[in-house]
């Protein structure tokens, strides 16, 4: 008897999961706007679809592929909807659908809005597979328009920052900008990066970074690290965070950013939410589109 309730138990969760809704991360980071004649800023909204969760039909011998379905939308407080986009992603053809890890597949998007509170939603569905929507909501706060200094979001990355003249969705100030979705460090990647700006601060001055590291709910550093922001004419200053995490051990960690001036007086900080998993394979996400 035992043993037939542990079969049915076993065919129940195989039917759940087949119906599972794709999974779906959203990571947003908001900057001012670099056209000084526009108020408001600039969403970065980078949407990342579980290559694993996706169902793969044959599209030839030996020839797989899925497609996800991808609805992005950015409401105002009192619901008006400001933008909204649907976007098809396909993966690359696989031969072999039985491999452990699928890559996922990732969209970034800059949508230029004004100061205000919205809601950046996310909606996901398998083409190939009855399961219903996935749908994932995150608060946004833009802030860009008032007086004094103002740090950018932290947009935590899976590269080093590098120099890059092109001007695409992946490049900010300068630099060629390769996120990590869900800040997400797995096997293998034992340096953090991390890149945001700073408004409003005197040109010729050269102000002290800090970045640390601690435990969600935790009050000591797991690891820190400083830096300089150096501001350049008609720019913001740049922040670029860089840190070894070799030893660092598996969890969820606050990745603080601090901006300080003369006497080490706190001018600014910024905190978002990175995850330490070295035992789990995280390849970085594929760009499907610009």
């Amino acid at each position: 008897m035992k043993h037939y309730i542990l079969v049915l138990l076993a065919l129940v969760l195989a039917v759940v999961a087949e119906a599972a809704p794709p999974k779906l991360q959203l990571d947003l980071a908001a900057f001012r706007n670099l056209d000084i004649g526009r108020k408001g800023g600039v969403l970065e909204l980078y949407a990342t679809v579980d290559g694993n969760s996706l169902t793969y039909q044959r599209r030839a011998p030996k020839a797989f592929q899925a497609s996800a379905v991808l609805t992005l939308e950015v409401l105002k407080a009192d619901g008006q909807i400001v933008y909204s986009e649907v976007i098809k992603l396909k993966p690359p053809v696989l031969k072999d659908t039985t491999q452990a890890i699928k890559n996922p597949m990732s969209f970034q998007k800059r949508v230029v809005l004004p100061d205000g509170t919205y809601t950046v939603r996310g909606q996901v569905r398998d083409q190939y597979k009855a399961g219903g929507n996935r749908i994932v909501d995150v608060p946004l706060l833009m802030q860009f328009d008032q007086p004094g200094l103002r740090l950018s979001d932290v947009a935590v990355l899976a590269k080093a920052p590098s120099r890059s003249p092109a001007d695409t969705n992946f490049n900010r100030g300068g630099y060629l900008l390769i996120r990590t979705p869900g800040g997400l460090y797995g096997r293998g990647a034992d340096q953090l990066f991390a890149y945001a700006e700073l408004y409003n601060a005197p040109t010729e001055q050269t102000l002290t970074t800090k970045y640390r590291l601690r435990l969600v709910g935790g009050t000591k550093d797991a690891a820190a690290g400083t830096g300089t922001a150096k501001g350049v004419s008609g720019s913001p200053h740049l922040i670029l965070v860089d840190m070894d995490i070799t030893k660092l051990p598996a969890g969820e960690y606050d990745l603080i950013v601090e901006v300080r001036g003369a006497k080490n007086k706190l001018l600014a900080s910024k905190t978002t939410r990175v995850l330490r998993q070295p035992d789990t394979y995280a390849p970085a996400a594929a760009s499907i589109r610009l």
